[in-house]
């Protein structure tokens, strides 16, 4: 590396100063620089002001140029090509048919989105320690394929409180009438579909009705999560298939199910592509289920949070299902940062 140990000889003072500076003893030079910007001869002031300038500019002893040695950077250089989409994956039991040229094409594409956005990708890694022991176990009790759990990545990036354009909410995105119909109630003050037990037990079922919908198929199942069962069995019908793969339907259920397939690759290795280890995922949080009763017209969430143990941020980012600061008359299951005994104690209750 090369840098200049002064600065330009050129600004603020002109070409003719410049000949001066490289040539002081050549006639032409001396009379450009007593001369002024009107052709005039410059003053006596003037011309003191100028010869301080000129004399400043000589370089010194010191003032050349510098050589820096060059930064050694260890290792070798990283490319994004080093990491390679395996031959051979499975999701939900079934594997992937990665032979089809446009089905490897299509997930490659989403492993190496993925891959691209290294500090997203660290973060998605280090929330599923806390946003998938939930899911498992009601995917579990359920009798599931834990490999349903990558939908949350794909779906909220495992945010409780997403919101899209289409009006989907939570970490499962429901959409207004399938939150309904699975009981999910929303109102002013609170969308249940933001509550993460809560949403996956709807998940769940919404998942085994799908399932059955499309014939046991669990990519169909999947693109019709996303883009809505009658739809999906419209385009097969009109296609004349019954494979997904084989499917040509909307851009984002083209990608739906790729995406779900490469985040699964991708988050459930996190050493293998991202160089995190299971103790740099953020942990479960150690929370209890309070009950709440307020009895006068409304009451701030930041006196309930004073009161147990917490403030008003903690307290709507463990329970992102109320809308608002203020909770009105009535009884709320609300859930607070375990406390430590034997200072104050709550006893552990289920969410409705």
């Amino acid at each position: 590396m090369i840098i200049r140990g002064m600065q330009s000889l050129f600004p603020m003072v002109g070409i003719g100063v410049f000949i001066l500076s490289m040539c002081p003893s050549c006639p032409s030079a001396l009379a450009a620089s007593e001369t002024g910007d009107n052709g005039g001869p410059k003053s006596e002031a003037e011309k003191d002001l100028l010869i301080p300038d000129l004399l400043d500019s000589q370089p010194e002893p010191e003032d050349r140029l510098v050589i820096l040695p060059e930064i050694k950077r260890e290792g070798e250089r990283f490319y994004l090509s080093s990491f390679k989409l395996p031959d051979k994956i499975t999701f939900a039991g079934v594997p992937v048919p990665l032979d089809n040229w446009q089905v490897r094409e299509r997930i490659e594409y989403e492993f190496y989105q993925f891959l691209e956005d290294q500090g997203e990708s660290i973060i998605l890694a280090k929330r599923t320690g806390r946003c998938f022991p939930p899911a498992e176990k009601q995917l579990a009790e359920a009798g599931l394929p834990d490999d349903l759990k990558y939908m949350l990545l794909v779906e909220s990036k495992c945010i409780s409180a997403a919101y899209s354009r289409a009006k989907a909410s939570g970490p499962w995105q429901f959409i207004p009438s399938t939150g309904r119909r699975y009981r999910l109630k929303s109102d002013a003050v609170r969308d249940e579909r933001r509550n993460l037990e809560m949403s996956t037990e709807a998940a769940v079922k919404y998942l085994k009705y799908l399932k059955d919908f499309q014939d046991n198929d669990w990519f169909l199942a999947m693109a019709s999560y996303n883009a809505g069962e009658e739809r999906i069995r419209k385009l097969l019908k009109e296609q004349k298939i019954t494979d997904y793969w084989k499917m040509h339907g909307p851009r984002e259920t083209m990608r739906y199910v790729p995406r779900i397939i490469a985040a699964k690759e991708i988050y459930s290795q996190p050493e293998k592509y991202l160089g995190l280890t299971k103790k740099d995922l953020y942990m479960p949080l150690e929370t209890e289920t309070i009950t709440v009763n307020v009895k006068e017209s409304q009451r701030a969430l930041t006196s309930i949070a004073e009161e147990f143990g917490t403030y008003l941020l903690e307290l709507k980012m463990l329970n992102p299902e109320f809308k608002k600061d203020m909770l009105p008359h009535g009884t709320y299951q609300i859930r607070v940062p375990r406390q430590t005994c034997p200072s104050r104690c709550f006893k552990q209750e289920k969410i409705p």
